[in-house]
């Protein structure tokens, strides 16, 4: 008996304790609103200045939002409500390039499109953006930056860029054009009936481009495919889901989204997968995020795709727009994705000082490299796959490097790096007239035609410099003739040998017959 009159006194003192608890927390509400009152009171009456009312109610509502410390909750107006509807349709007025808000370096180009205002100008994946016309963009988040980047076509921008090893920004006026930024450009068939896709987004019609790349790839006698999300910052939702149900059988859970007061979300399969079988690796890298992100951790889980590349960037939360009075709207987080095994697809992160968002407890280590300490999470068929936010691939690959005199000319050059991208351009434009077959070969002649109009230009190169970054030039030049005369896919060809990423992808689906053949050489391999 003692027992049960035990549990029952515990049950009995905690009812006014729970009591006072809400009685506190009133309190504290109610404190918190009269403070709140009273600042705006001040300040309305008191400050040297005149300050308009609704101004402040505004100001007070972004600094709410502010103090969340999320870098993807932010208040829009009416205008940029506008602007933000507008760029997730896939088209808009802009520069042609796409933004991140990256830890420690600010709003940093991952993306040119090509022939675009942005590529014509020279601009490089990895400036940094500093300046918008008269303004610093200091401390603005990517949806501001991007805000005022796209505008009317034809109408014109002013950005300033910081550049590793540059000194100066970098200033360049665009005039902004119509965008289309397909999600899917080309597909190709490699040696052995080896299929790849980019994915480039995901817009309104990436389940409908890619679903057709396969289609197309499959009536062509491809037995493997692989998905490039290399890059792919992620998009719209409901595209994510139906590209992973392209592959997931009906039924398989997709992913699930865990909110605050909300019961669990979890999505599904709903469709017939329109490539159920075929063997598929995917490339990831710190690039691909978010929607990417569900399409990787969904088919990794479930045993469907080979990860291969580096970690991806780890965006995994959900953000709703609310529409407020006055044609305002909050896009705030409301939630966390998770793959069917349970990992949350977030990294964790905190804003700095300095404005800086950095990751919190950041592990430099890959999962399953001596010292990491990513959690463990198994699929479907018993495998080990690792937590801690993002996806990390099945198989480590790191991208190519360059050389020590290929970083010496680059180190020598990037106080010029935009002149000479420009020039690299326009020369690469005029020797797209002279080549009449893809496999062409860059010729030693144009890397020394080159380097006279280096010169012309006033970019001053030491020669033995130059010449020690021959391979490297005639890459550069490669790829943007290529490009101009027979298209992105001939491009993409072209470079293989410098993607060992994808060379190591082809070469597993050459190799296997079946995705359970794909995962015995990767585990073979990983071993090794």
């Amino acid at each position: 008996m003692r027992p049960s009159r035990r549990a029952a006194l515990i049950g009995v003192i905690l009812v006014p304790a729970i009591a006072g608890a809400f009685v506190v927390q009133d309190r504290a509400a109610r404190e918190g609103g009269r403070l709140f009152s009273q600042v705006l009171d001040l300040v309305s009456v008191r400050f040297v200045d005149t300050v308009n009312t609704a101004d402040l109610y505004e100001k007070a509502a972004r600094g709410l939002v502010t103090q969340l410390q999320d870098p993807y909750s932010e208040l829009m107006s009416p205008r940029q409500l506008t602007q933000f509807n507008t760029s997730t349709a896939g088209r808009y007025g802009g520069i042609g390039m796409r933004i991140e808000e990256q830890p420690g370096k600010g709003i940093t180009i991952v993306t040119i499109f090509p022939n675009t205002p942005a590529e014509k100008a020279g601009i490089r994946e990895g400036d940094v953006i500093v300046g918008i016309d008269t303004l610093s963009v200091r401390g603005w988040n990517s949806r501001r930056v991007a805000d005022s980047l796209t505008g009317t076509p034809g109408t014109r921008v002013n950005v300033s860029f910081a550049r590793p090893g540059v000194t100066e920004p970098i200033k360049a006026t665009f005039t902004r054009a119509l965008i289309r930024v397909p999600a899917v450009p080309y597909a190709i068939m490699f040696e052995g009936n080896v299929g790849y896709i980019p994915l480039q987004g995901f817009n309104e019609t990436s389940t409908s481009e890619l679903a057709r790349a396969v289609a197309s790839l499959q009536s062509q006698g491809a037995r493997g495919l692989v998905l490039d999300l290399r890059g792919n910052p992620g998009g719209f939702l409901d595209q994510s889901l139906s590209i992973s149900n392209l592959f997931l059988k009906e039924g398989q859970e997709i992913a699930s989204v865990r909110g605050r007061n909300v019961e669990p979300q979890t999505y599904y399969a709903r469709e017939k997968p329109i490539a159920p079988t075929v063997p598929l690796v995917i490339l990831t890298d710190q690039y691909s995020a978010s929607a990417s992100e569900i399409v990787a951790g969904a088919l990794q889980d479930h045993d469907r795709a080979v990860i291969v590349g580096t970690t991806s960037f780890g965006k995994g939360l959900v953000q709703t727009v609310f529409n407020l009075d006055g044609g305002y709207a909050l896009k705030m987080t409301t939630g966390k994705w998770y793959t069917p095994s349970g990992r949350s697809i977030q990294k964790e992160r905190r804003l700095t000082e300095d404005g800086a968002w950095v990751e919190v407890d950041h592990d430099s280590l890959e999962a399953g490299e001596p010292g990491s300490q990513r959690p463990v999470f198994k699929s479907d068929a018993g495998r080990t796959v690792y937590g801690g936010g993002a996806v990390t691939p099945d198989l480590i690959v790191k991208p190519d490097t360059f050389t020590t005199a290929e970083q010496e000319y680059r180190k020598a050059t990037a106080a010029k790096s935009q002149d000479i991208y420009v020039l690299l351009y326009d020369y690469a434009y005029e020797l797209k007239a002279k080549v009449t077959s893809p496999d062409f070969k860059v010729q030693p002649a144009w890397r020394d035609e080159l380097f006279r109009r280096l010169q012309a230009k006033g970019v001053d190169v030491d020669r033995k410099l130059y010449d020690g970054a021959a391979r490297f030039i005639d890459r550069e030049l490669d790829i943007r003739i290529s490009r101009l005369a027979f298209g992105d896919s001939t491009a993409r060809r072209r470079t293989l040998d410098e993607d060992p990423q994808l060379r190591q992808a082809l070469d597993l689906l050459r190799r296997g017959q079946s995705q359970q053949d794909l995962f015995a050489l990767v585990t073979a391999s990983v071993k090794r």
